[in-house]
This record gives C-alpha cells, structure tokens and sequence, in this order.
C-alpha cells in the first residue's frame, strides 16, 4: 500500500499568489458565466421556436450551443466556488465525474464543428440532394454518433482513476479537475492513462480537422466555378460563421496543447489563463459569431425581443 494514499479527496488551485484579489477576479468569471449561458440560452430557443430555423445547418448550431453550454456549467461552478468561498476541496466521484465531461464534452464540440463543416459541404457541392441527405432523422443519427464517439471514448482513461491510489499529493493545478493533473498525482503504472489521451486527441482533434479543411477545400473548388460574384460571395458567406467557430475552437486547443507541452519554463499564470481561454472563449464567442454573421439569427433575435416589448 502507498503512504498516505487513503484520502478521498482533492484540492482545486485558484491563482496562486493572488488569494487576496480572488473575490475581484472572480467579478469577470462571473460576467462570462452569465454571458455564456444568456448567448448559447438565447441560440437554443431561437432554434426551437422559429420554423424558419428548422433546418440542418441550425440543428447543428443548436448542439453546438448545448455543448459550449454543457461545457461551462461543467466547469465554472468549482471555479466560483474556489474565488468567492475558497470552497476547494472537491470528492474524488464528484472530480473524475467532472474530468470525464469536460474532456468527451470537448470531443463532443470538434463532432459537432465537423457535422457543420459535412452541412456546408452537402449544401454548396451538392445542393440539390440537399435535403434528401440531410434529412431530419440524418441529423439525428450525425448528432446521436457525435455524442456517443465523444462520450464512449473518455471511458476507458477515466475508469481507472477510480482504482489507483494517491500518494504524493491531493492538490490540483486548476479550480476544476482534469485528467492529465489528477494523472500527476497517482502512485501506479500510468502508461496507457498518458499513451491513450495522445492517440486519442490525434485520432479526434486532429482527424477532424483534417476533414474540415478538405471539405473547405472542396468547398472552395466549387464556388470557384461559379460565374456570378455575387453569388459567390453569397455562397462563401454562409460558410464565414462556422470557419470563425472552427478557427476559434481549434487555436484555442493548439495553444492550450503546445503551453502543456512545451511550456515548462512558461509560468504556471501563463497555463491557467491559457485553460480558461480553452474553456471559456469558444463558448462566449460562438453565439456573438453567429449573431454577428447570419442574418437569420439576427432577425429571430430581434423579433423575439421586438415582440416581448410590445407584449410587456
């Protein structure tokens, strides 16, 4: 048995150094918490109550919504719960559960970013099979795979954290619980928790990516052929709101990756902004894109606010 393994709980970190201004940075945190889940609120009802949002391209934006707002339900109430009450410690059931969906909820999103990418593929490629291949009960079974390929992979690193042990200490690095910290901290033979997490981050974020920038390049060929500018800048419009959601997603992964593995020398400040980025700026930025860049959303909004202020 390893020494002092027998705890049944960790320690989450806030900002070292600045316990004294948590309560002032927490102000922020909050204002983006409240943000998040007012935008990627407001994508969701639009989507459900406007018909003319009944299409695939804005069922995907609906579990695009869902999972940024998943993602930061997940994540931020440990986060305010270490910066307003110094609430740290966290039950080991209540942390793995946590790092399991924070971690398939971020496979979840890259899914869903390359079911939007495979919609404006269909749609500009082939626009007149349109909607017999992306019929209703497609996109459920493209949303129902997405879900099942992020949730069911996270499995197989997780389960074993409940088995090992944890001896050398019970202090996390962030004020939520993921996976490669929790690893950190385990007194046995971690091989395949820290060999399975690369392959499968390869096999997903890098896969996926892959494919959406084939399908851009298709995409591309294709309005290229067109001989109306106008049409052509109709077309790629539709496109502009989801390469801003990927470009978004995909940089803030490919930071948050090369700070963890080549930034050692970096202070641990740059790390935990960097996690906070990852965690927090897709999910506040991509309701401010698509309201910002389709007209469609920009009408529902000002209809829905338009007619509760006539109604009031």
């Amino acid at each position: 048995m390893w020494p002092n393994s027998s705890f049944n709980s960790f320690l989450l970190t806030g900002f070292p150094g600045l316990e004294a201004a948590h309560h002032w940075i927490s102000i922020p945190f909050f204002l983006i918490y409240i943000s998040v889940i007012f935008g990627n609120g407001i994508l969701l009802f639009l989507v459900k109550e406007d018909r003319n949002l009944h299409e695939p391209m804005y069922y995907f934006l609906a579990m695009l919504a869902a999972t940024d707002l998943a993602v930061t339900l997940t994540t931020m109430p440990t986060v305010l719960g270490v910066l307003w009450l110094d609430h740290r410690e966290v039950g080991n059931v209540a942390c793995f559960s946590q790092s399991y969906f924070i971690h398939s909820l971020s496979f979840v999103e890259s899914g869903v970013l390359l079911a939007m990418a495979y919609d404006r593929f269909i749609a500009i490629c082939n626009p007149l099979r349109y909607t017999s291949i992306l019929t209703d009960t497609q996109v459920v079974k493209i949303g129902f795979g997405v879900m099942m390929r992020g949730f069911v992979s996270v499995v197989p690193p997780i389960l074993p954290l409940y088995s090992f042990p944890y001896c050398h200490s019970h202090v996390l690095s962030h004020a939520f619980c993921l996976h490669q910290d929790v690893i950190k901290l385990a007194c046995a033979d971690t091989t395949f928790n820290r060999l399975y997490p690369i392959v499968l981050v390869v096999l997903i974020f890098v896969l996926d990516s892959v494919i959406i920038l084939i399908s851009y390049v298709l995409i591309l060929k294709s309005v290229l052929r067109i001989t109306s500018r106008e049409e052509k800048a109709k077309t790629l419009n539709t496109c502009v709101s989801h390469i801003c959601c990927v470009l978004v997603f995909y940089i803030t992964v490919i930071g948050l990756s090369l700070i963890h593995r080549f930034g050692k020398q970096v202070p641990h400040i740059v790390h935990l902004i960097m996690s906070y980025v990852y965690f927090l700026f897709p999910p506040l930025m991509n309701p401010v894109i698509y309201s910002a860049k389709t007209k469609q959303i920009q009408s529902g909004i000002l209809y829905l606010f338009t007619t509760h202020r006539v109604g009031a």
